[in-house]
């Protein structure tokens, strides 16, 4: 199912948390699946969410590569964008445990960005923080490395496996301050439209909470069940997406 330019506008809305919440309605996969874990974080929690699809690749830096340029990938890691049914996020695999190596730097997330992609995502370690931050181009890592050692890259468009989630080429990610999600191709244009119901539905509690009223249990728990009715509509509502 193609995702329209006007979906993704929807689901950079929200945060990735609501994200996550949403997907959990339409029951198609566990609530513990279908995200990064903590190993995985923003290098800018201040930017807005990132949505976009992955572009796979699998990286090591602890020795030299067995032949050719280190970097002789990144063209085909490039000319896989136009494959892609939007933009870009680079997602690589760190094989050395623990990196020993930055995966990526300024020169590369300039590259990336120049050539329409939204983001990275690494399981390894990123260099050239500042200058990063600078051209607006959002991370997440699994921490900093000052040197790029012997960078090279193994593959590109082969499943990857970051922060405990298996990510194939194409895959749908949306990612801020919280961590990284997978949205199923299949429900994100549903994704997008019920979000805004959901965030509509836990504006009854924090209205309630954040209130001048005197709270009572009664009062919280009346809260409670009229957002309870409310993602009960709303869980009907995604099913009838699956």
């Amino acid at each position: 199912m193609a995702i329209t330019a006007a979906t993704l506008d929807k689901l950079r809305k929200f945060d990735t948390p609501t994200i996550c919440n949403v997907i959990e309605l339409f029951d198609v996969i566990p609530r513990n699946r279908g995200y990064m874990d903590g190993r995985i974080k923003s290098c800018f929690p201040e930017m807005p969410p990132m949505v976009g699809f992955a572009c796979t690749t699998a990286f090591r830096s602890d020795a030299p590569p067995a032949g050719g340029d280190a970097y002789s990938s990144i063209e085909k890691q490039l000319a896989t964008f136009g494959e892609l049914p939007g933009p870009a996020v680079i997602v690589f695999q760190d094989l050395d445990d623990p990196p020993v190596a930055a995966t990526f730097g300024e020169i590369m997330c300039s590259t990336y960005q120049a050539y329409g992609s939204v983001g990275l995502i690494t399981s390894g370690a990123g260099r050239d923080l500042d200058q990063v931050r600078a051209i607006g181009y959002p991370v997440f890592t699994g921490g900093t490395i000052c040197s790029h050692g012997y960078c090279h890259m193994l593959h590109v468009g082969l499943p990857v496996r970051v922060g405990g989630l298996t990510v194939a080429q194409g895959d749908l990610l949306h990612g801020d301050t919280n961590g990284v999600a997978s949205i199923p191709v299949r429900i994100a244009a549903a994704v997008a439209e019920i979000a805004d119901e959901f965030v509509g539905a836990e504006k009854i509690i924090l209205d309630y909470l954040r209130g001048s009223d005197k709270k009572t249990v009664d009062g919280y728990t009346a809260a409670r069940k009229e957002f309870a009715a409310v993602v009960s509509r709303l869980t009907e509502k995604a099913k009838a997406h699956r």
